[in-house]
């Protein structure tokens, strides 16, 4: 059964978006929350940028973020087997 999808309203760098998904209200707010608050401090450090190239300068941290992630999980996940296995 698929995951019923949720609107919510958030204004991001003063506009605002409509976003789409199946996450609970409150996620979508806190990342609302979180992108609107990196934006205006990225716009802070980058007096001379337009917001496109602001929000690219986002989404690259955010997947380098992501990828970081990923990193630190593979390694928990091996670390966990290493230590089931020795259990066995």
């Amino acid at each position: 059964m698929p995951e019923e999808k949720r609107r919510f309203k958030a204004k991001i760098a003063g506009e605002t978006y409509t976003i789409v998904g199946p996450r609970s209200e409150q996620h979508m707010k806190t990342v609302a929350q979180t992108v609107d608050e990196q934006m205006n401090q990225l716009k802070e450090m980058t007096k001379g940028l337009d917001p496109e190239k602001r929000a690219i300068l986002m989404a690259i941290n955010a997947v380098s973020d992501q990828l970081e992630m990923k990193k630190k999980i593979v390694k928990l996940e091996e670390r966990i087997n290493e230590l089931e296995n020795e259990r066995s």
